[in-house]
Parts: C-alpha cells; sequence; structure tokens
C-alpha cells in the first residue's frame, strides 16, 4: 500500500465556499483528522455526518507551539504507516501553516508521500473584509513567531494564528516597539462565514479582547507619514537620499568623502566623551550623529555609483561571520582570552591572503590620531618581540627623553624641541602600555578632572564679582587647591 498523507484546507467560511475536490475529499478520502476543530464548517460536518478526529487536545499538553506541531506531525506520520491519512486544516494548507512544513520536511526521510489536496485561503476573504488589495505590498506573518526585525510598517501587514491572550499579548508588545500605542488595527475573526467578526481597535487593548480563536487574525494598515517611521532605517536612508538629491540641501550636496572626515572623527570624540560621561541620552543622540556621518558616506558612494550601504553591512556581518567561527561556527573558545586568540590568528591569515605590507605598521590606520596611533604602533610591534621587558625598563627611556627634552628647552631651537617632545610622549605611551593602562583613557581623565577643577575656579571668579584679570595666579591657584580639596 502506497504510503500518503493529503492535506487539505477548509477555508475559513461555511461548507458551501469549499471546492467540489475538497468536499469530496472529506466525505470519502479516508481517516479525516482536524487539526481543530474550532472552526465554522466542523458543526456542518457533523450535519453531513462525515466521521473526523481533531488535535485539539494536544493544544491543552504543551505550553510551546513547537511541541504541539511536532506532536501532530510526528501522529499523523504513524497514522500513515497504516492507512491513508487526510488532514485538514483552517485556510489553505500553504498558508501559514507549520504543521504542514514539517509534514513536507519529514514525510519523505520516512517514506510518506505529502500531497496538497487544495483549499481556499482565509487570507481572500480577509482581504476583502478589510478592503486591501494585496497588489500594494503585504505581509503575513505569524502572530507565535513575531518578530520586530520582520515588519515593514511601509505594508499591509496580517498576523495569523492570533487565537489566545497569550499571543495577542505578545503580539501587541512587539508592534508597540515600531507603531504608537493607539494605532488602529483590525482584529478579524473567521473572515467571510456567517460568523465573522471585525474589530476596530486601538493597539493598547489588543490583549484584552475576549472572542480569540483559532480563525482570529490581525490586520495593521501601512504607516504613511514620515514622521511616525522615524524608527525605521530605510526612513532614515530616505531621508539621507533626499538630502543630496536634485531638491536636496545644498550643503549636503557638496560634501565629499574627504570633506566629511573632520566631522566623522569630531563626532566620535563627542561620542566617546558622552561614554565617559555616562550619559545615556547623550549617547543616543551622539550614536546619531556617528551613524549620519556613516550614512553620507554610503550615500555619496551610492551617488557616484562605487558603492551602497548594502555593502556597508554585508561586509561588516561577512566579516563578523568570519571572525567569529566559535559562535557561527565549530570552534571551541572558553573565555574572551581566546576569543581574541582566535581573532588575531584569522586576521593574520586574511593579511597573508592579500598583497604583502613593506610594512607590519601599514595595518594601522593613518587616520587615528597621534596618541592612539602610537599606541597602535607599540602593541603591533610588541607582538614580534620589539618591546621593552618590564614597565621600569620603558621608564628609565622616559627619564633620558626627559633629559634630552630639558637640554633642548635652553637652545631655543623649536624644531628640536618638537622632536624632543615628541619622543618623551612617545616614551610615556610606552609605559602606559606595559603596565595595561590605555594612554587616551589616562589623559581624557585628566581632561575631566581640569574641567571640573576650571569650572570651580570659574564659579568662585564669578560669584567675587570681579574679572579674571583681577586675580593673581597665586589666588587663583588657591582656588585650585580648593577645588582639589572638595573631591573635585
Amino acid at each position: 500500500m502506497e504510503k500518503e498523507i493529503v492535506i487539505i484546507g477548509i477555508g475559513s467560511g461555511d461548507l458551501d465556499q469549499l471546492p467540489l475536490g475538497v468536499y469530496k475529499l472529506l466525505k470519502h478520502g479516508g481517516r479525516l483528522m482536524l487539526r481543530t476543530k474550532e472552526h465554522p464548517v466542523v458543526e456542518e460536518l457533523v450535519r453531513e455526518e462525515i466521521v473526523f478526529e481533531s488535535f485539539d487536545e494536544v493544544y491543552e499538553k504543551h505550553d510551546q507551539f513547537e511541541a504541539v506541531y511536532e506532536e501532530i506531525t510526528d501522529t499523523l506520520l504513524k497514522m500513515a504507516e497504516t492507512e491513508k491519512v487526510i488532514y485538514a486544516v483552517p485556510g489553505h494548507p500553504m498558508v501559514a501553516e507549520r504543521t504542514v512544513q514539517l509534514l513536507i520536511e519529514q514525510g519523505p526521510l520516512r517514506g510518506i508521500e505529502i500531497k496538497i489536496g487544495g483549499g481556499q485561503s482565509f487570507l481572500d476573504s480577509l482581504f476583502a473584509t478589510v478592503k486591501v488589495d494585496p497588489v500594494e505590498g503585504f505581509q503575513l506573518l505569524d502572530g507565535t513567531m513575531l518578530q520586530k526585525e520582520q515588519i515593514r510598517i511601509d505594508q499591509h501587514i496580517i498576523i495569523a494564528q492570533v487565537y489566545d491572550t497569550f499571543v495577542a499579548s505578545d503580539v501587541k508588545l512587539t508592534l508597540m516597539e515600531k507603531y504608537p500605542d493607539d494605532y488602529e488595527v483590525v482584529m478579524v475573526t473567521a473572515a467571510g462565514s456567517t460568523l465573522e467578526q471585525i474589530s476596530k481597535i486601538p493597539l493598547y487593548e489588543l490583549d484584552r479582547q475576549m472572542k480569540l480563536n483559532n480563525l482570529t487574525s490581525l490586520y495593521v494598515p501601512p504607516i504613511t507619514t514620515r514622521e511616525l517611521s522615524y524608527k525605521e532605517f530605510s526612513t532614515l536612508r530616505d531621508i539621507i537620499a533626499e538630502l543630496r538629491g536634485p531638491d536636496g540641501c545644498p550643503w549636503d550636496k557638496e560634501q565629499t568623502h574627504e570633506s566629511l572626515k573632520k566631522f566623522l572623527i569630531e563626532e566620535a570624540y563627542e561620542l566617546l566623551d558622552a561614554i565617559d560621561r555616562d550619559d545615556i541620552e547623550n549617547m543616543i543622540e551622539e550614536l546619531g550623529d556617528v551613524l549620519l556621518q556613516i550614512m553620507l558616506h554610503a550615500q555619496i558612494g551610492e551617488d557616484e555609483g562605487m558603492f551602497s550601504i548594502e555593502d556597508v553591512i554585508a561586509g561588516i556581518s561577512e566579516k563578523m561571520v568570519r571572525r567569529h567561527p566559535h559562535v557561527f561556527a565549530d570552534v571551541q573558545a572558553e573565555d574572551s582570552e581566546q576569543v581574541v586568540a582566535n581573532w588575531a590568528k584569522i586576521k593574520e591569515k586574511e593579511k597573508s591572503s592579500t598583497e604583502h605590507k613593506k610594512s607590519l605598521l601599514e595595518g594601522t590606520s593613518k587616520g587615528l590620531p597621534a596618541l592612539l596611533r602610537s599606541y597602535e604602533y607599540q602593541k603591533i610591534a610588541a607582538k614580534v618581540g620589539f618591546d621593552w621587558g618590564a614597565p621600569e625598563e620603558a621608564w628609565e627611556k622616559v627619564k633620558e627623553e626627559m633629559q634630552e627634552f630639558e637640554d633642548e628647552l635652553t637652545n631655543g631651537n623649536k624644531h628640536e624641541q618638537l622632536l624632543e617632545l615628541g619622543d618623551l610622549l612617545f616614551a610615556m605611551v610606552n609605559v602606559a602600555r606595559l603596565l595595561g593602562l590605555h594612554p587616551e583613557e589616562a589623559l581624557q581623565t585628566s581632561n575631566e578632572k581640569f574641567l571640573r577643577r576650571f569650572s570651580f575656579i570659574e564659579a568662585k571668579v564669578h560669584e567675587s564679582g570681579k574679572p579674571f584679570e583681577e586675580y593673581s595666579l597665586e589666588e587663583l591657584d588657591q582656588f585650585w587647591n580648593d577645588a582639589k580639596k572638595a573631591g573635585l
């Protein structure tokens, strides 16, 4: 006997709406199993004296829907070992039916043929109910597995399987990350049948509806105003493109990669300042400013036909997967040190596959500020053994450079003073590195301390009503010492 399961859809309405072929299979196809008997057509099947069984009790056994679907699938495949099975699902078998997908995947592995017997999709009736033309663009999403990353707010969205309060609550919370809390949505149950129910409600009331069942779907209209779509990446991209478009901003249209360089550096440092101050609101703003610079460079690349933001995203995505084999492949990494070691090996392998560089130091960005670049140069040199053995040895070099700088101070030669000052700073960076301290962070700490103490001096001067010019250095220095005593 040929082993097979024939899957049919019983639509979303009444018996009269069923295709003739589906009706015949219901009557005489074989052992009839319904995914659920909570459907308008079931009462008419009873009156037609059609014998069936359902899987409703399986839903009561499990907390997770995936476990429900897996048990239904396994039960059907076992039945098909000994008899012909007709499996009937709401709507159409190929629309929002997880059990059908599992059967298609697992059936052939167990020698069981899976046939799709047709049916009417609930989408037909639902589009008619909410008066939407799907050619405008729509998404069909599963309420039990909804993720905000799936949602395109500029399209019509239909969310199926919103069949209880728990699912409705999850759907509501997910949608509220992208839509206003009071955004109007439409709840549709049993679309196209005599039991059809339609409710227009604000989003925040979604999980307060009592009449939810297996035939309930949610329709979410597209957002058509820019103000409501500011959270969307596509909106930001459209804004940048418009700014550089024919009718855009004269300043934005004039910018080049070169002209924007200084702004990227400024915005990066402003972000670092917000991080140092642990100012979350300012971090959000400054991250946005850094992202703006990235988007402008990407738009210039697109305008020139060289690259687009998709190329940027694809490049970093591919790199992150390649450099994290302990996450995306089978490489083991027990701690962060091993992760760093693996990362270094992968980078070295990448470099060896490209054109040989004249120097190891050429891999360090020339766009870095001098302090950061000296730190990176020293790290690279240290990896091949060109390094001091200990911080104490590096400190002796600092004292040597300090003496040389002091000697040049008496000569009056600005060029030589500049060179020796550079050597002194470079030596200090070496000491910091060997002590496990980042020189940029250390200097930034001192900058912040100077800001606090000088602001204290300014406040004292302002309180006195006298201008700075009337204070001696000794008096101002006393304010500085007061600031130190105050813990600033």
